[in-house]
């Protein structure tokens, strides 16, 4: 994953918890980087060591963590760093959504060794629809799970994910029901 994702998690740490706790995580995981360098790749491995470490030294499952980390990614990485890309994405919930399959064609512009995973929307409704998430990464179903809710927050349209089918339980895809209500 691109170092980008690995500050992300650095940023969520340390404002939350602090440079101190930042700095265990990183030792507990055996990471030994000082300063990630956002569009150079680093292996995918760090950073599932960094979270199970978060996990760890926070006294939270990694489930919570990575939840917590696609609502961060959304609300202040995103926004921070695709700042156009995000708000060219829609106008509402809904809309960004059923746009979600052209937004990481665009980040590959930016990042062209990324290997993104791949969305596609059924079953489009007034108040949900099936988000389908195609990916060769295992174990971010939860962080996908936080990036819907965040994409709630920022929408001001709360927002659930309920998991229909898991590739962890043998599925092709993981496929989640989104559901919302209407704008505040």
């Amino acid at each position: 994953m691109y170092g980008l994702v690995n500050k992300a998690i650095e940023e969520l740490v340390v404002t939350n918890f602090g440079e101190d706790k930042w700095e265990l995580i990183k030792k507990k995981a055996g990471v030994d980087v000082d300063v990630f360098v956002s569009n150079e790749a680093y292996p995918d491995e760090m950073t599932y060591d960094l979270v199970g470490a978060a996990s760890e030294v926070l006294g939270a499952s990694a489930s919570a963590i990575l939840i917590a980390f696609g609502e961060h990614w959304v609300l202040k990485t995103a926004s921070t760093s695709y700042g156009a890309m995000m708000r060219a994405g829609g106008a509402s919930l809904k809309e960004f959504l059923v746009n979600l399959p052209n937004f990481h064609t665009r980040v590959q512009m930016i990042y062209p060794k990324l290997q993104p995973p791949r969305f596609e929307c059924s079953d489009i409704g007034e108040g949900s629809l099936h988000l389908h998430y195609f990916t060769h990464r295992s174990g971010l179903t939860d962080f996908v799970v936080g990036l819907i809710q965040g994409l709630g927050k920022l929408y001001s349209t709360p927002a659930t994910a309920k998991i229909l089918a898991a590739k962890a339980d043998g599925a092709d895809h993981d496929v989640f029901e989104v559901s919302w209500t209407a704008a505040a």
